[in-house]
């Protein structure tokens, strides 16, 4: 029998940017891979559609949190665009966790409230 796929699961606003600048902090990273690295970290949870994927990678570049260069991949004979953080980018990055990290908090506050004794 097959692996089971688990229900996948929609990505809030701006969840995706975040993903894309966290995933390039391990290094340069062509759209595909980035979109793998993603799928595999998340045990195929969160699957990014190139139609997400490649729209998200040119409003960060537009932003100035990467910068992209066509490069010939080196386990192929093709050229692939490579992503890659910027210092701004890692800055962003920095802030997108701490928003996040407290959103988190707040919503765990909601749905799982300590109960005062």
């Amino acid at each position: 029998m097959g692996k089971k796929i688990p229900d996948r699961i929609e990505l809030l606003h701006g969840t995706l940017d975040m993903l894309i600048l966290r995933t390039l902090l391990f290094g340069p990273a062509h759209g595909h891979s980035i979109g793998k690295h993603i799928q595999r970290t998340t045990n195929d949870l969160l699957q990014v559609q190139h139609g997400s994927l490649y729209p998200a990678l040119h409003r960060l570049e537009r932003r100035g949190w990467v910068v992209s260069k066509w490069e010939v991949a080196p386990d192929r004979n093709r050229e692939f665009k490579y992503y890659r953080l910027t210092p701004t980018g890692r800055k962003q990055l920095q802030a997108e966790e701490s928003k996040w990290k407290q959103m988190a908090n707040a919503v765990a506050q909601i749905m799982w409230p300590v109960e005062e004794s």
